[in-house]
């Protein structure tokens, strides 16, 4: 098995999906072992540090590639296995912007309104305990949370010649942040352009459903990543798989066409799976999806069409890729 580590300068941060030349150059079946700045880009270090005051909002949720798959043709599928994810520093912080989140007005949503109190939430990473540590900045509440870490952004170069915000999700993937992306999770994307062009960022330790404040607990990542291609075969929206689940991401506003992207998009892969006419797979998937939010506050809002593959024993999504992606990262 090919493999490649790579830890980015700063000047060789990337802060769009598209429009950036490729770092380097993989094959098919690489294991990439990453690292990736945290989404505030590090200006964010202690609970005093306001957001409004240290962040140069033009920097913001750097990736670390993009990386060139040799091989890859627009048409084909983009397989990224996630193996591993282990914070790369001892803490993260979370922080209320003005007018950003799901609980505020925003240039979007325009209310005549004060901002939100400004505040920075450092939570400290117990390693050995797997955990983070909550601590009030209006109280004495505090309470160690499970250690979830996360991907917020895994995505490829769109179609067309755009480029596009790292801020953003879409059907090339991009910013999605959802808590699927973690450990043991396969990411099918459809390729765009000659080589993919993918990257990752935006390292969370963990986040909520929805990420209703805009930030999750943001840190520096330590990532495992074993990338494959799928000749043809597409997915129109990116499509997730794990040892339990088969998923679909769609990101649009306003939130009820995320949700109808997804349903649509799991109903073609029931096609595929299945063999089903639309209309059977559409009343199939009103009786077995799940439906989480994955975030409330990015530019296009995201929200997750899950279904439990146990249901469903003999179907194998990809001619069983995420199965074999696992299969070869146990023996890395």
């Amino acid at each position: 098995m090919d493999s490649v580590e790579f830890r980015p300068e700063r000047s060789q941060y990337v802060y769009t999906f598209g429009g950036a030349d490729p770092v380097k150059r993989v094959r098919p079946g690489t294991l990439l072992t990453l690292w990736s700045e945290d989404a505030f880009n590090h200006a964010i270090t202690s609970v005093n540090d306001v957001a409004s005051q240290v962040i140069d909002f033009r920097y913001l949720n750097p990736q670390t590639g993009p990386f060139y798959v040799e091989g890859a043709e627009p048409g084909d599928t983009l397989a990224i296995h996630v193996v591993d994810l282990v914070p790369a520093r001892s803490w993260g912080a979370s922080a209320a912007i003005p007018f950003f989140g799901g609980m505020t007005s925003t240039d979007r949503t325009a209310l005549l309104q004060q901002a939100l109190p400004e505040a920075t939430w450092v939570y400290e990473v117990d390693t050995a305990a797997r955990t983070v540590g909550f601590q009030a900045r209006f109280g004495d509440f505090e309470v160690a949370l499970p250690l979830e870490p996360m991907l917020g952004t895994v995505g490829v170069a769109p179609a067309g010649h755009e480029v596009r915000s790292s801020l953003v999700p879409e059907r090339f993937g991009g910013n999605m942040d959802t808590p699927e992306i973690k450990a043991g999770t396969t990411v099918f994307l459809g390729v765009n352009v000659e080589g993919a062009l993918f990257s990752i960022g935006d390292g969370h330790y963990r986040q909520g459903e929805g990420e209703a404040c805009g930030t999750a607990v943001e840190g520096a990542m330590n990532s495992t990543i074993l990338v494959d291609l799928i000749k043809g075969r597409a997915p129109l929206w990116p499509r997730l798989e794990t040892d339990d689940y088969w998923m679909i991401v769609g990101s649009s506003r306003p939130m009820e066409d995320s949700w109808r992207i997804a349903q649509l998009e799991m109903i073609r892969w029931f096609g595929e799976l299945f063999d089903l006419h639309e209309m059977d797979a559409y009343q199939l998937l009103s009786q077995v999806a799940e439906a989480p939010i994955a975030n409330v506050v990015d530019p296009n809002y995201s929200v997750v069409v899950k279904v439990r593959k146990s249901l469903f024993p003999a179907a194998h999504a990809f001619d069983g890729m995420h199965r074999d992606l696992r299969s070869r990262a146990a023996t890395r």
